[in-house]
């Protein structure tokens, strides 16, 4: 059976063309719409400006005062000028050239002697090439030399120092004076300190060292120097 309905007249053939067409109004119609501002006229004011409101301003009249110049100053008084009579004499001083001729003799100068300052020179005991003999402790290298300089010291003070002095002081126990002193270059002992548990004790530790004999001093490189010199002092009070 042939069918009737021609096939130009099928309308379901452009079906996907026209659904795309419509999608594509449908949506710039709802992009304008979403779009579109509506304003309300009543709401809108954009004003008048009303010269004639404007008043003119009354700019005040300003009456200008003619005031006199200050008078002028009075005319000073001229300076009286008095003339003292110079009566002192000054002599003047006159400048002779320096400058010498052919004919001046040149005096010739005779040698300058330039005094040498000697220093005073520390060097210590540990050290020192020659250490310093103390009377009766001239035979021997430097370590016989300082081993009896130490034995004879440590006797003198044993002897000379005043051990009762800790007791009168109500000091008990071990007392320990460490005193620092001097043997400069000639000899002599100078520049005593001590320390010591009381003023006292520091003052006999002084006293005792200062009577130490006048020793030998100490060269170094053959020339007499200052040597200091540590002694430790210890006794115990029974």
């Amino acid at each position: 059976m042939e069918s009737k309905k021609n096939p130009k007249a099928n309308v379901g053939r452009n079906s996907s063309l026209y659904f795309a067409v419509g999608l594509a109004l449908m949506l710039a119609i709802t992009y304008i719409s979403i779009n579109h501002k509506t304003y309300d006229k009543e709401l809108i004011d954009i004003g008048q400006l009303n010269l004639d409101d404007i008043d003119d301003e009354e700019i005040p009249i300003t009456e200008i005062l003619n005031t006199p110049p200050p008078p002028p100053p009075p005319p000073a008084a001229p300076e009286v000028i008095e003339v003292v009579e110079d009566e002192e004499e000054i002599e003047e001083t006159v400048i002779e050239s320096t400058e010498t001729d052919q004919q001046e003799e040149i005096v010739e100068v005779e040698e300058v002697v330039v005094e040498e300052i000697e220093e005073d020179i520390e060097v210590p005991f540990s050290v020192i090439e020659n250490v310093p003999v103390f009377p009766g402790c001239e035979s021997g290298n430097n370590d016989a030399k300082k081993a009896c300089m130490s034995e004879k010291i440590a006797q003198f003070i044993n002897k000379k120092f005043n051990t009762e002095l800790a007791q009168d002081l109500g000091l008990d126990g071990i007392q320990r004076i460490i005193v620092v002193f001097k043997i400069d270059k000639t000899g002599n002992i100078t520049d005593v300190r001590a320390r010591a548990p009381h003023p006292k004790l520091e003052a006999e530790a002084a006293r005792v060292v200062n009577l130490l004999p006048k020793m030998k001093p100490g060269k170094q490189r053959g020339k007499a120097v200052t040597v200091p010199y540590s002694l430790p002092i210890k006794f115990q009070i029974q």
